[in-house]
């Protein structure tokens, strides 16, 4: 992809003199103007209402009430809905309903809705404040920080579990009730929790917000940026500005990638705010950071599908191994809240079509592929190691992030299709469904089996003759020059307009018909960092193979905090298909099947046990299965060095998890809360490609040890140039001590330590690092559960 400029575009003209086309900025039309017809995005919304159902909004509520003062009605949800970021869903809850109900006119999603919004009032008028939240121990824990007592970590903000980014769902689903739902109350309800935060803050210094601004908070700055825009009143975006995160924000506008070892998730939502702060503001300076940020993450961080993170985190940009070798790909939230700024960039910068490339990429291949089509089982993580598989949610068992905004991508499917100005009308996906321009008292209804053939219809149906331009989006997977367009069966002549679209400008008559041919070719997209993996595409469709069901082991997530990983056998990357060919002949490699659904077979692999190739299909169609989706390359001459090489890279990681129980990747935001790390005087890093943590005083986390296996602590550290001490403790039992001096600040180091037999037969440990005296302990990477000494 291009880097998009405002400034620098790409002229083109096709089939005759080009006059100046419309290329005003675009609106979108509301998300009740767009309705979706049969397809496969139909199907996962119908899979989502059912979802949505099956929740029980009583259940979501109790948190709340409960913090209110008020007797719930029913038992809190299990998972992290009772484990520290209690309510976080029940925000989710209220802008899934919001927008699907505005999707759909469904009227039991707008029941729920004012359900929902009705009892939180309660909540709200008990509590007296504006505060609303169930966060445990909210109340007091905010005044607080009202009174200046913050202890902000990553994930934590005097010692609860995220509660800033918890009470933004809370916001954000206050605000969508109003804006796509109507609902008057939560309106009011929003202002009032909004004022809340003035007053919390009021006593605050910037540079004390600034420091609870480590924590993570969401998209605070955008929600209160909307409070601003919603009542005008400017205090309102002086609070949004306030609550921008500048450690994040002043290397962006300097143009500056300092994303390395950075939680991927927290970052998005603080830029999605940077942009809606400068669309009210008119700042360029923070629209044009909030764009370097959208350039590097797409152009050097994504892969293939457009997600991005692997455990959650920002990895180097030359080296995605661990996207292939770690069964913690990308994370769903990530793209949810990409496609976010991707639709507050398009307008901003001319309606250019580089922009829905992209989103297009990733709705199909990330977004759509998360749903679960036979239950709306959603997805938390997708691995790109070969081999492996997803792990879809559950309604009564799966309250993760990626459930939150799970529930909400559907009821927005149709947000991007179309977009207006005044004289246009923008094409931008090829998804069927029927529009309503009220402007112009026009039905368009758009018809298409993409992508499994490579035509689509319009029908434009004006009350009467109506003059307008119609923008094709002419998408960069199709060649230039390659499109058509006919209009009544004839062919049409068009302008390739300057940000990227195929303009037909004409009075339209009821009837009249629109085709549009987009040839489909087969190319490959290569890892970022120009290691030999690829990934085939058909046009902008991902393709992957189905390679086993063996060892779905948790398929479907059970409550436990570690549920929404696939903890299945992992294939040796050894055995994993290689195309055995020269890089350039890979597209080569395909041939498409006959049939009425995309298929095609690749042939040309090893080992011999693929040697009768394997089926590719489009990947939002693959579930319950083993997969592969990005494919290992290599000649002839180079297939041998390669397994080698891979065989014994892999061999001792492969031991060691072979007798591992439990493990937490010290200073990684999930697994530490997951395993309820608990710390004084403590801090994380980053350092070589690897997250830390260590402490003056302690840290712990619980270890699980299900099955009674456990016998051993295996950790994994850097070693130190200075005096560094620190007691090993399990259960408060000492199991040794490692003292550090002298040595390389680069080094890993890793020691053994028998676990006491008083404590092998208990089902969780609690695994501590007790700083000795006035000194540091060691910079933990990881701390490992064993089964047996490695």
């Amino acid at each position: 992809m291009k880097y998009i400029t405002l400034f620098i575009i790409v002229f083109f003209a096709l089939n005759s003199c080009v006059k100046e086309v419309d290329n005003s900025p675009v609106e979108y039309f509301n998300l009740s103007d767009v309705k979706l017809l049969d397809s496969e995005f139909k199907n996962a919304q119908k899979q989502d209402i059912a979802y949505l159902m099956a929740l029980d909004p009583d259940r979501l509520l109790a948190p709340f009430l409960r913090e209110a003062g008020l007797e719930p009605k029913a038992e809190s949800y299990p998972n992290w809905e009772n484990t520290g970021l209690d309510g976080h869903i029940g925000g989710h809850y209220l802008t899934a309903l919001s927008l699907m109900y505005a999707s759909t006119g469904n009227k039991e999603m707008k029941e729920r809705l004012d359900y929902m919004i009705s009892e939180l009032k309660r909540c709200q008028d008990a509590i007296g404040t504006g505060y609303i939240g169930g966060v445990p121990g909210g109340v007091s824990m905010w005044e607080e920080v009202k009174n200046g007592e913050i202890r902000a970590g990553g994930f934590n903000l005097n010692g609860k579990w995220v509660p800033l980014y918890n009470i933004h769902k809370t916001y954000a689903g206050l605000r969508d009730a109003w804006i796509d739902a109507g609902n008057e109350t939560a309106k009011t309800m929003l202002i009032d929790m909004t004022d809340w935060m003035l007053d919390l803050t009021s006593g605050l210094s910037d540079e004390q917000i600034q420091s609870m601004l480590v924590s993570e908070h969401g998209g605070l700055n955008e929600t209160f940026a909307d409070v601003a825009d919603i009542t005008g009143d400017e205090k309102y975006l002086e609070l949004a500005k306030k609550f921008s995160h500048r450690e994040i924000l002043d290397p962006l506008i300097e143009h500056h990638d300092e994303l390395n070892g950075k939680h991927a998730n927290t970052q998005i939502p603080k830029v999605i705010g940077y942009q809606r702060i400068a669309e009210l503001d008119g700042d360029s300076t923070w629209s044009d950071a909030a764009l370097f940020f959208w350039n590097t993450v797409v152009n050097g961080r994504s892969v293939a599908i457009g997600g991005n993170s692997v455990r959650e985190h920002f990895h180097p940009k030359d080296d995605f191994s661990e996207m292939i070798s770690s069964v913690e790909g990308p994370e769903t939230c990530n793209s949810y809240n990409m496609l976010k700024l991707t639709k507050m960039l398009y307008p901003t910068f001319g309606n250019n079509s580089d922009f829905i490339d992209y989103y297009e990429k990733t709705l199909y291949n990330h977004i759509l592929a998360s749903v679960n089509p036979d239950n709306g089982g959603l997805v938390y993580f997708t691995p790109m190691r070969p081999n492996h598989y997803r792990v879809y949610s559950q309604p009564q068992t799966s309250f993760w992030c990626c459930v939150g905004s799970g529930i909400e991508n559907p009821g927005k499917y149709g947000e991007m299709i179309y977009a207006h100005s005044d004289k246009s009308l923008y094409v931008n996906l090829f998804i069927p469904s029927v529009l309503n321009w009220k402007e112009k008292e026009t039905e368009v209804v758009l018809e298409t089996q993409f992508p499994d053939e490579d035509k689509v219809y319009l029908t434009i149906n004006p009350k009467e003759t109506t003059e307008f331009e119609l923008h094709l989006r002419y998408p960069s997977w199709v060649e230039d020059g390659a499109l058509k367009v006919l209009v009544n069966g004839k062919a049409a002549k068009y302008q390739l307009s300057e940000n990227g679209y195929a303009v037909v400008n004409r009075e339209w008559e009821k009837g009249d018909k629109v085709e549009l041919v987009l040839p489909m070719k087969i190319t490959v997209e290569q890892l970022e960092d120009g290691s030999n993996n690829y990934a085939f595409k058909y046009g902008p469709i991902v393709l992957a193979a189905k390679t086993g069901t063996e060892d779905l082991q948790g398929l479907y997530a059970d409550a436990s905090r570690m549920g929404h990983v696939a903890h299945g056998k992992m294939i040796p990357l050894k055995d994993r298909p290689v195309v055995v060919a020269p890089a350039d002949n890979l597209p080569s490699m395909l041939e498409k099947e006959d049939g009425d659904k995309l298929a095609f077979k690749l042939s040309g692999l090893y080992p011999e046990k693929y040697e009768n190739g394997l089926e590719l299909l489009p990947f939002y169609r693959i579930h319950e299965s083993r997969y592969n989706m990005y494919w290992s390359q290599a000649t002839n001459e180079e297939l041998n060095d390669m397994i080698r090489e891979v065989e014994e890279a892999e061999k001792a990681q492969i031991a060691l998890d072979a007798i591992t129980v439990d493990k937490v990747e010290s200073g990684e935001q999930q697994p530490e809360s997951d395993h309820f790390v608990k710390f004084e005087g403590s801090r994380t890093g980053y350092a070589n490609d690897y997250h830390y943590r260590e402490t003056r005083r302690f840290f712990s986390y619980n270890l699980k040890n299900p099955e009674k296996t456990g016998r051993f602590l295996h950790l994994k550290y850097f070693d130190s140039a200075y005096p560094r001490s620190a007691e090993i403790l399990v259960n408060n039992i000492s199991v040794g001590t490692i003292e550090l001096n002298g040595g390389d600040e680069d080094a890993i180091l890793e020691k053994v330590i028998p676990i006491p037999d008083s404590e092998l037969a208990k089902q969780e440990l609690t695994f501590k690092v007790q700083a000795s005296g006035n000194q540091s302990s060691m910079r933990l990477i990881e701390v490992r559960l064993l089964s047996k000494e490695d």
